[in-house]
């Protein structure tokens, strides 16, 4: 290298003969006469100067796009990042796969009036992985496209209203919130349907989520109550809708009296004393709770029952339809699984690959607003700001073998983007919480210290690593995605695990962690992140804790702690981090040989408990369980509750923020 240059290569020294042997961006470039620019905006934009040993001269380096020159570069015309990201683009026409002559993720160029501040990365792909995986061959997915993702759009939200319908003419009340999203989740844990996000083959047909929800705002919800009078209201309705619903169902005659008389004293008790507290109503209201609500539910039962049956039914219907609609658009049938083999090689793991060809999608059309990119297909818009559509670029670029033209890439973005808008609902907020993300300091310690380089539980939208496990193999896979995490099985490597708060969900997470801890002797280590629901306890946090597999366990105080917000690829930059208003549990589940090479040392932890604190707030992070000799962990402290439903309490309490 030469020391006088004004850039450097990113990892501190030139490429090798081999990878300039091998790039096919390494030969010199003939470009028409252009402005050049400082050097500044040049490493801005991601370029530097090196020195090649090899032909003892100088060349330029891109540490976004991997191009290499020998000329200076001309900002904007040799790299595609700069395009997207430094330059201001207005297109007057929107560009798309079909447009002649012009790539599909690049831009027309305006000069700027001014230079723009660099984005915020909220992301390293640099890192490599340490996940170690036996060879598997490409999975009999049908690759995604927008027709199809359309219709499936139009079918998940023609459910979502059936499901609304069902819960307000059956039981009189609107859908907990999130349960349709978590219903989803947990379906698809034990789904061996064909499609890749409505469930068609469960066993259970009853949802045990979506059952367990609905049943928890009947006769009423009940939501947080902050003063006297709001809690004098809600006693008074939970008594009269009790009354109301055990008189126009079939119960029996002792559940008619208990009902009745319960209803009537908390009603005569109500006109009688004005000078109550809050608390005296929450207390009167949870004793009328323990005395009508076993008799409500048992009349409510079989409607509830028959709700979770209904849409289920529609959905496999639907699910039938998509697939032969999807079938006709393939130039050929989709070939026969193949075998998995138990003696394959071992590699470093790789992205999914699909076995059937994709075949020519159709137009979809981009422009920028700003610092949002907008991708349009037949009227469906869908959004995502510059950085992330430039992420995507990168990862695409990284992990997609098929597309080397990127004639594809704008379709598969618009049904990435699509799909995950639907899973999650279009309501404000919805899902944010289900797709929440650790914050990136927290992230460098995890890579530094324990050596941790792939997410169980992420998208391409919100992971950190270029390496990650992610809910849909076939959108997600050409940016990067290993697919489902209970489908991915490592020999050894460090991993992140935060997944999703669907309980079900956790419980399955927990079960494969055992099954793949206990069946290697290579270093395997899983750092996971879930909520310290103590009121009740979560099934799979007192698992976690009782595991022989357990090295260390914290506690981060709740409020003293944030998350990144699950819609951080549209919201703006000042939204995209919230506090958590719930504890968060850090577990370390680690094999001999795993604890051995990332031991969670006193000092190691104690940095990835400051990494958790808010910017200019102090929090508190405590040690429990078990601990290597010589660590005195404090006991924890677990912030009250005041919710009276579980799991839809702390779930909501996350996505309400």
């Amino acid at each position: 290298r030469n020391p006088s240059v004004w850039g450097a290569h990113p990892l501190g020294k030139s490429l090798t003969d081999h990878d300039r042997c091998h790039s096919d961006q390494w030969e010199p470039r003939l470009c028409p006469p252009a402005p050049r620019l400082h050097p500044t905006a040049l490493v801005q934009a991601g370029w530097s100067k090196c020195w090649s040993r090899r032909e003892n001269r100088p060349y330029y380096f891109n540490r976004f796009t991997n191009q290499s020159l020998w000329e200076v570069p001309v900002l904007g015309q040799h790299d595609v990042i700069v395009s997207l990201i430094f330059v201001i683009v207005e297109p007057s026409t929107p560009i798309s796969p079909s447009t002649p002559g012009v790539k599909p993720w690049s831009t027309e160029e305006k000069q700027p009036t001014a230079t723009p501040a660099p984005p915020t990365i909220y992301w390293d792909l640099d890192v490599q992985t340490n996940a170690v995986i036996r060879e598997r061959p490409p999975v009999p997915l049908l690759p995604p496209h927008p027709e199809i993702e359309l219709q499936r759009a139009q079918l998940v939200t023609k459910l979502r209203q059936h499901y609304h319908e069902l819960c307000l003419q059956r039981e009189g009340i609107d859908p907990p919130r999130e349960s349709f999203n978590r219903w989803l989740l947990e379906r698809k844990v034990i789904d061996k349907g064909l499609d890749p996000l409505l469930p068609s083959d469960c066993d259970p047909v009853i949802s045990p989520s979506m059952f367990r929800e609905v049943m928890n705002d009947i006769p009423i919800r009940l939501s947080r109550i902050k003063y006297k009078e709001e809690a004098r209201k809600l006693l008074f309705k939970y008594a009269e809708a009790a009354k109301k619903m055990i008189d126009s169902r079939n119960a029996s005659p002792e559940s008619r009296k208990v009902v009745k008389w319960n209803a009537e004293d908390t009603m005569n008790w109500l006109r009688r004393d004005h000078s109550a507290s809050k608390e005296d109503y929450m207390d009167r209201l949870e004793h009328l709770r323990l005395q009508c609500g076993p008799h409500v539910a048992a009349v409510a039962k079989d409607s509830v029952e028959g709700i979770c049956s209904k849409i289920y039914q529609l959905s496999a219907d639907y699910s039938r339809r998509l697939r032969q609609t999807h079938l006709s658009l393939l130039q050929s049938p989709p070939p026969e699984p193949a075998p998995s083999d138990p003696s394959a090689r071992l590699v470093y793991c790789y992205p999914l690959r699909l076995s059937t060809p994709t075949p020519a999608l159709p137009r979809v059309e981009l422009h920028f607003e700003n610092d949002v990119a907008c991708l349009r297909f037949k009227g469906e818009m869908v959004k995502v700001n510059r950085g992330h559509f430039s992420k995507l670029e990168l990862l695409y670029r990284y992990s997609c073998i098929d597309d080397p033209r990127f004639e594809k890439f704008l379709s598969r973005v618009w049904c990435l983007l699509k799909r995950y808008q639907v899973m999650f609902g279009a309501g404000c907020n919805e899902g944010t919480g289900l797709q929440g993300a650790l914050p990136v300091p927290v992230f460098e310690v995890l890579q530094k210290q324990f050596g941790v380089s792939f997410e169980c539980f992420a998208s391409p939208l919100n992971s950190y690593f270029k390496q990650f496990c992610s809910a849909f193999p076939d959108t997600d896979g050409f940016f990067g995605s290993r697919g489902p995490f209970l489908s991915f099985s490592p020999v050894s490597g460090s991993f992140e695990a935060n997944p999703p708060f669907c309980e079900e969900l956790m419980d399955a997470m927990v079960t494969h962690f055992e099954d793949l801890l206990s069946s290697s002797s290579e270093p395997l280590s899983f750092v996971v992140f879930v909520p310290d629901w103590r009121d009740p306890e979560t099934p799979a946090l007192t698992r976690m804790e009782s595991s022989r597999f357990l090295r260390e366990q914290l506690h981060v105080a709740a409020y003293e702690h944030e998350y990144r917000s699950g819609s951080q690829h549209v919201c703006k930059r000042e939204e995209m981090s919230y506090r958590a208003v719930h504890g968060t549990a850090v577990l370390f589940l680690q094999n001999d040989a795993g604890f051995a090479k990332w031991t969670p040392t006193p000092e190691r932890v104690s940095e990835l408990c400051a990494a958790f604190k808010p910017p200019r707030t102090n929090s508190s992070c405590s040690s429990s369980g078990p601990a290597p000799q010589g660590t005195d962990p404090t006991p924890k402290t677990v912030p009250d509750n005041h919710e009276n439903t579980h799991p839809t309490r702390p779930i909501l309490m996350k996505l309400d923020q």
